[in-house]
């Protein structure tokens, strides 16, 4: 019997997964590239992707912890060549851990409370003095106090440094007041550089109004670096390497040569890229929970709600269907968000919604689409609501029924069922927006979503550009051609099917073909009919 290794799932403390044996991606070159290489780091990644392991894994090693390194890529590394500046191996440094994860942030207390709970154990520690309750001032003194009694430079890991900012991203009285709090604790790191050998701070979004960044003019943002794209996350080699036994059992508990098996994992937690040159990197999250449980679900999308990036896509007027296509953007656009700006695509980026599927150099662009399957399909279903006029409703979206109608080859069911869905669209209540223009996109945005959705269940394309069908959904034995037209004839939408030879591509299929041709009106704000051929 195969033995059954602990999947370290929501293990955060390094030295906790290495004591108790849980599996380990070996990350340590990464840690000893960091220490040999800068003073002042940021890192942006998504959510559960092992932000805060590896945080935990430089304090272990800046607390000179060697022993539970013992195996791993940085145990030869620090031996032949150790980082610290008087080439001391495993040198032991004073290391300020402040934690801004796991809390909530709910009013102006809030995170004075936290950050005076982080400060003063170490406070405590270095016996330094609480000069009143300037948070900028407690740190730095807390800085100076740890180098001065270890004779070591300080060591400060900031995890989630953009929480109190996340949490309040909708509450802009609370978010101003909270930003400047941290731009004055953060602005230490620059102050008290003298008495640093390291600083590091994570989080999922670079604020572009938290002006750490133009303070710290030392900082190495690291988010978009090819060196350390692997940094967080699982690599497919990593994964080959790491995991055959599990791919193994997971494939033989789902019925799955082991090819169809990695193929399935690649198609739905695969399609990360943290820089041009990246390799794909897996969502470590998912992948450790498919290997728990032996069953393929949607397991990151499950851990968070994305609310406030709806309303900024709601809010910007953000084209569903390029969320869907993909994106181009410039690199200069692709790094900073900015609270109440008209430019979502930073955050979406930066919390895992998209990811980078392209570097074009010459026009410095990339060109941005949804990660993988499980994020396609999570996300679009948590939008749909929004976007489908069902958010208040008792009646939900319900794929599969658009699904069985298309399989039972009932068009009229079908089609009835989507006019209900344009019925209860939510469409605009002020004037300027009640153009044909609005209208008519947010009616091609519903179409849009319901059969991008049905593409969970069957062969199903859906086409924003001139030249191709609307729509097609292909099903064991026939083919549905979908053409759409606003305030025209439903014949001429089908008339068009055949003028630009729609179906000639599946004529060689030997399968059914089933033309539709429909028409929505702008002034009746409904599909008024469709006809088939």
């Amino acid at each position: 019997m195969q033995e059954i290794r602990k999947m370290p799932i929501g293990v955060q403390d390094f030295e906790d997964l290495r004591r108790n044996k849980y599996v380990y991606v070996d990350k340590t070159n990464y840690v000893y590239r960091l220490a040999q290489m800068g003073k002042v780091y940021f890192l942006s990644r998504p959510r559960r992707f092992g932000k805060s392991l590896l945080l935990s894994t430089l304090k272990q090693y800046f607390l000179g912890n060697k022993d539970i390194f013992k195996g791993l890529a940085i145990e030869k590394l620090e031996e032949e060549n150790p980082t610290s500046f008087d080439k001391v191996a495993w040198a032991k440094h004073p290391v300020i851990y402040i934690d801004l994860n796991s809390q909530k942030y709910e009013d102006k207390d809030s995170l004075k409370r936290i950050l005076d709970f982080q400060l003063s154990a170490y406070e405590k520690k270095y016996s330094t003095e609480k000069p009143g309750i300037d948070f900028g001032v407690r740190f730095a003194n807390l800085i100076r106090d740890a180098y001065n009694k270890t004779g070591r430079q300080a060591v400060v890991l900031v995890d989630e440094y953009d929480k109190p900012l996340l949490q309040t991203i909708d509450k802009l009285e609370l978010f101003d007041d909270y930003r400047a709090t941290l731009k004055a604790f953060y602005g230490v790191l620059k102050s008290e550089d003298a008495c640093l050998r390291f600083s590091m701070l994570t989080g999922v979004t670079k604020f572009s109004q938290v002006s750490v960044w133009s303070d710290l003019n030392n900082l190495r943002d690291i988010t978009l670096s090819e060196e350390f794209s692997g940094i967080c996350g699982i690599t497919e080699k990593e994964l080959k390497t790491n995991f055959e036994i599990e791919i193994q059992a997971l494939a033989e508990h789902n019925n799955l040569t082991y090819e169809q098996c990695f193929f399935k994992l690649k198609e739905n937690y695969d399609g990360y890229h943290f820089s041009e040159r990246s390799p794909e990197i897996y969502n470590p999250f998912s992948v450790l929970n498919v290997f728990a449980d032996k069953a393929f679900r949607n397991y990151w999308f499950q851990t968070g709600t994305p609310t406030f990036l709806v309303e900024e896509i709601k809010r910007n007027n953000f084209d569903l269907r390029k969320l869907i296509d993909g994106v181009d953007v410039d690199s200069q656009r692709l790094t900073e968000y900015s609270v109440g700006g008209n430019n979502p695509i930073p955050i979406l980026v930066q919390s895992g919604y998209l990811t980078i599927k392209e570097y074009k150099p010459r026009f410095e662009k990339y060109h941005l689409e949804l990660p993988n399957e499980e994020v396609k399909y999570g996300f679009l279903n948590f939008l749909s609501p929004d976007f489908l006029g069902k958010k208040n409703s008792d009646s939900d979206f319900d794929v599969e029924k658009f699904v069985k109608d298309i399989e039972s080859c009932d068009v009229d069911a079908f089609m009835t069922r989507l006019q209900s869905i344009i019925a209860s669209l939510p469409y605009p209540t002020d004037a300027k927006n009640q153009t044909v223009e609005m209208l008519e996109y947010n009616f091609q945005v519903a179409v849009y979503l319901t059969f991008t959705l049905m593409g969970q269940f069957t062969q199903c394309e859906v086409h924003s550009i001139k030249g191709r069908a609307d729509a097609v959904v292909e099903t064991q034995d026939t083919v549905y051609i979908f053409e759409f037209k606003t305030n025209d004839s439903a014949e001429n939408a089908l008339a068009q099917i055949d003028e630009l030879c729609y179906a000639e591509k599946y004529n060689s299929s030997n399968k059914k073909i089933v033309k539709i041709g429909a028409e929505f009106n702008t002034q009746e704000r409904k599909l008024v009919e469709w006809v088939r051929k």
